[in-house]
């Protein structure tokens, strides 16, 4: 059963898609000529409501794509493990982890356009190497224009995007506060920032960072 307390409304779409430019790999899955599942771990780049990715020509996902455009996709993204001592002492239950996922179910597109694909490309680029030191991928450089029609960049164009943002909203205040305080005093990578996860999906709680 789903947890509703987790799940994304339509207000919170800006935060959905903030968290899909942010990130830049996730998995597709798919379903290969026989009816087998295929999951494939890939960069990706989302740009203008669409999720590009590219690869080879050919292979097993080019296969199943051209046998089948309807796909999924997953990002996620864990920011605390959150121990069942922060809030009770004796019993394992409490334990957990906090992240933000999407999910995106779409009919994937295999993009023909040279100035689609450089487009794509460039938005990759700017993701995975933004200080630059490269050449702007154009469709109309001759020098780009070969490995652009060698290289497939495919579209995903989402029919429904589900997003779960788990940051303790089902909570009660005193172990919320115990959970809180826990992730404080420990100082891991993002403990700071899931606090303020924490206390920016529950507003009945937000109060100021200590």
């Amino acid at each position: 059963m789903r947890r509703q307390e987790f799940q994304m409304q339509n207000e919170q779409e800006e935060d959905i898609t903030a968290f899909l430019e942010e990130m830049s790999f996730g998995f597709l899955g798919l379903v290969d000529e026989d009816g087998a599942p295929i999951v494939t771990p890939l960069n990706y780049t989302y740009t203008g409501g669409k999720l590009y990715f590219h690869g080879s020509r050919i292979g097993e996902k080019m296969t199943a794509l051209r046998a089948g455009s309807k796909v999924t996709f997953a990002i996620a993204k864990e920011y605390a493990i959150i121990p069942s001592y922060f809030s009770d002492p004796l019993m394992a239950c409490p334990a957990t982890s906090y992240f933000k996922s999407v999910r995106i179910d779409g009919e994937a597109v295999i993009v023909d356009d040279p100035r689609e694909k450089a487009l794509a490309l460039e938005a990759l680029m700017r993701k995975l190497q933004p200080e630059g030191g490269y050449k702007t991928i154009d469709a109309d450089d001759p020098d780009y224009a070969p490995r652009l029609k060698g290289v497939a960049v495919v579209r995903i164009d989402p029919v429904r995007v589900i997003g779960k943002f788990k940051f303790g909203q089902n909570l009660k205040e005193k172990p919320r506060q115990a959970v809180e305080g826990g992730l404080l005093e420990r100082g891991s990578d993002y403990d700071a920032e899931t606090v303020e996860l924490m206390r920016r999906y529950c507003p009945a709680h937000k109060q100021p960072l200590d």
